[in-house]
């Protein structure tokens, strides 16, 4: 009974990051995001060129995808980096994989 409760909690709580990571790349500025740092690392004035948005704008998009840990940032004096961090964009991948796949059964 016990090891069932504690899978059920385990499969619940990949649920709840899979959805987390659904809603963060749902929204079409963060896909541009993650599309940009595909060709590397950037600073936060390039990406919100390249969006054609307000520095604000761009900035809460790259808070959600860095609360999601699907990106990464560092400091350079007073630039911020950011990057896309691969492995945790592939282990959600992987998540939602083993959740549709489990429904094709």
């Amino acid at each position: 009974m016990e090891s069932q409760y504690r899978k059920n909690k385990e499969q619940k709580e990949k649920l709840l990051k899979t959805a987390e990571f659904l809603r963060a790349i749902a929204e079409e500025n963060r896909l541009k995001i993650l599309y940009s740092l595909k060709k590397g690392e950037q600073c936060v004035c390039n990406i919100w060129r390249y969006l054609k948005l307000p520095q604000n704008l761009t900035s809460h998009h790259l808070k959600v995808l860095k609360t999601c840990g699907l990106i990464s940032s560092r400091k350079d004096g007073l630039r911020v980096f950011y990057s896309v961090d691969k492995k945790a964009i592939n282990k959600h991948l992987k998540l939602l994989n083993k959740l549709l796949t489990h429904y094709e059964k």
